[in-house]
C-alpha cells in the first residue's frame, strides 16, 4: 500500500514486474544513498553516523573503483566542494567531474584503460600521507575495473582467467580468491599502500552477505584467502593457467611473494568502511512498490545463489503454490529475491548472463497464467550481454518448448528472450547490487 494506504492506479502484472524492478535500481543509485548516508556539518563530514573533522587533514582524496564508482564520486564531488582536493576513479560509467578524475574501464573483463586507471588510483594512494583522507569509494564491478596485474602477470592473462572463470559456475567468493592473488591493488593492498592516511571506504555491495573482503576483491580491507586457496579454486574448476599467472600463485604458495595483508597488518589501523547499499536496499524499494500496486510483497530472499536455471524453478514453484492454494500468502502477491546466481557453460557461447538464463528457466516452467517473472542485474548488463535481464510469463515458451530447452541447454538465452521480446534493457545504471528478481502472482485470470 502506498504511505497513505491508497493503491495507485491499477497496472498489469507485467507492469508491476518493471515498476519494482525499476524502484529496486533507484532505491540503489549512488545519487540517492550517498544523499542519505553522507553530509557536511559543523563538525565536519558525517558519513552513516561517523564524523571526520575536515580541519585535521591537508589534502581529501577520492580514490576506488567499479559500476557506480564515477557516481558515487559525482555525489561526493558535490557535497565537498572545495574541500576536495582531487582524486581518481574507474568505471564504466563515466562521469564528468571538474575535480575527481575519471577514467573509463571495462567489466565484467578488465582492459588497458582499466589497467592504467588502477595505476593512477595506487599512485595516488602511494602519495598519501598522514595528514590526507582517503575517501574509497569501492562498489561493485571493481574487481574488472581496477585490475592491476602483479609482478609478471599481464592484462592478457588477468582477461584470460577472468573469462575463463566466469564460464565455470564458480562463486563470486572464488572468483575472487584468484583475482586478489594475481593484482597489486586487491586484496587489502590498495589499504597499504595508502597508509599512513585515514582511509574511509565507502562501499556499494554486490555480493552475498556484504563480505568486505569480496566486494570488488577487497582492496581496502584485510584478506581471508591464500595464494594455496587461490590455487585450490583453479584445481576444482580445472581452469588452465596462463604460464606467468601460474607461476605467480605457486611462488605465493612457496613464500616467496608476500602473502595479501591479514587482520593484524597496520595497513588497517587507520581504515573504516560503510556499506552504503546492498541487495537489501533494492528489494525494500521493490516491495514498497509492490504495496504501493495493491500487491502483498514478500522478500524470501537477498542471498539467493546456485545455478540460475535450477533456482528459478524453486521460485516458480513458490509463485505457483501462491497462486493455487494461498501459500504463504494470498495473492495479488510479489514475491522478491536477490543474491549471486551463477552460470556453468556448456557448448554455448553464453549468449545472456544468469538472469537472463533464470528468466528462461522460469519460461520452461511455468504453466499457470497470472504469474509473471521478472530477473535483472541492477547494473543494467547481465553477464557480457548488452540486456539487464529479462520479464517472461506463461506464454513466452508458448509452443516453443523444443526451441527454449536448446537454448537454456547451450546457454544461448539471449537470443530466444529476444525472439520473445522478453529482454529488459535499461543500459548501464550507474551502480550494482546484483540481482533482482521479481515474481508478480495475479488474482485474476489475465496476465497482461
Amino acid at each position: 500500500m502506498t504511505r497513505d494506504d491508497a493503491p495507485i492506479e491499477a497496472a498489469t502484472p507485467r507492469a508491476v514486474a518493471r515498476s519494482c524492478i525499476d524502484a529496486g535500481v533507484e532505491a540503489a543509485h549512488p545519487a540517492t544513498v550517498v544523499e542519505d548516508a553522507v553530509s557536511l556539518t559543523e563538525d565536519g563530514l558525517e558519513i552513516d553516523g561517523a564524523v571526520y573533522d575536515l580541519a585535521s587533514y591537508d589534502d581529501v582524496l577520492v580514490l576506488g573503483g567499479g559500476n557506480a564508482a564515477g557516481k558515487v564520486a559525482a555525489a561526493l564531488e558535490s557535497i565537498l566542494g572545495d574541500r576536495l582536493t582531487g582524486g581518481v576513479v574507474v568505471t564504466d560509467v563515466p562521469e564528468p567531474l571538474s575535480t575527481i578524475d575519471v577514467v573509463t574501464g571495462s567489466h565484467p573483463t578488465p582492459n588497458e584503460r582499466g589497467v592504467a586507471g588502477a595505476e593512477r588510483v595506487l599512485a595516488h594512494a602511494t602519495g598519501a600521507t598522514a595528514d590526507t583522507l582517503v575517501l574509497g569509494v569501492i562498489t561493485g564491478g571493481g574487481s574488472a575495473l581496477l585490475p592491476a596485474p602483479a609482478g609478471d602477470v599481464t592484462l592478457a592473462d588477468l582477461q584470460t582467467v577472468t573469462d575463463d572463470l566466469l564460464g565455470t559456475g564458480a562463486t563470486i567468493h572464488e572468483i575472487n580468491a584468484v583475482r586478489k592473488h594475481l593484482s597489486a591493488i586487491k586484496g587489502g593492498r590498495l589499504a597499504a599502500a595508502a597508509a599512513p592516511a585515514t582511509v574511509v571506504g565507502l562501499l556499494l555491495s554486490d555480493v552475498v552477505g556484504d563480505d568486505l573482503d569480496v566486494i570488488a576483491s577487497g582492496p581496502l580491507v584485510p584478506d581471508s584467502s591464500t595464494y594455496a586457496d587461490a590455487l585450490d579454486v583453479i584445481d576444482r574448476y580445472d581452469v588452465t593457467l596462463p604460464p606467468r599467472a601460474e607461476r605467480h600463485l605457486e611462488r605465493g604458495t612457496e613464500g616467496d611473494l608476500a602473502e595479501t595483508p591479514t587482520p593484524d597488518a597496520d595497513a588497517f589501523a587507520r581504515v573504516e568502511t560503510h556499506v552504503l547499499a546492498n541487495g537489501l536496499t533494492a528489494l525494500r524499494a521493490a516491495a514498497d512498490t509492490a504495496a504501493d500496486h495493491g500487491y502483498t510483497p514478500l522478500v524470501l530472499s537477498s542471498r539467493v545463489r546456485g545455478e540460475a536455471h535450477e533456482a528459478a524453478k524453486t521460485h516458480v514453484g513458490i509463485a505457483e503454490e501462491i497462486r493455487a492454494t494461498g501459500t504463504p500468502l494470498d495473492p495479488p502477491a510479489v514475491v522478491l529475491s536477490g543474491g549471486e546466481t551463477t552460470v556453468t557453460l556448456s557448448t554455448g557461447s553464453g549468449a545472456g548472463g544468469p538472469n537472463q538464463e533464470f528468466a528462461l528457466s522460469a519460461a520452461i516452467e511455468l504453466d499457470a497464467d497470472g504469474i509473471v517473472v521478472g530477473s535483472v542485474d541492477t547494473d543494467g548488463i547481465d553477464g557480457a550481454s548488452d540486456a539487464a535481464g529479462a520479464i517472461i510469463d506463461a506464454k513466452t515458451v508458448d509452443g516453443t518448448t523444443k526451441e527454449a530447452r536448446a537454448a537454456l541447454a547451450s546457454n544461448e538465452a539471449a537470443p530466444f528472450l529476444e525472439a520473445a521480446d522478453a529482454l529488459v534493457e535499461t543500459g548501464p545504471t550507474g551502480t550494482n547490487v546484483n540481482d533482482l528478481r521479481v515474481l508478480v502472482v495475479d488474482d485474476t485470470e489475465a496476465t497482461n
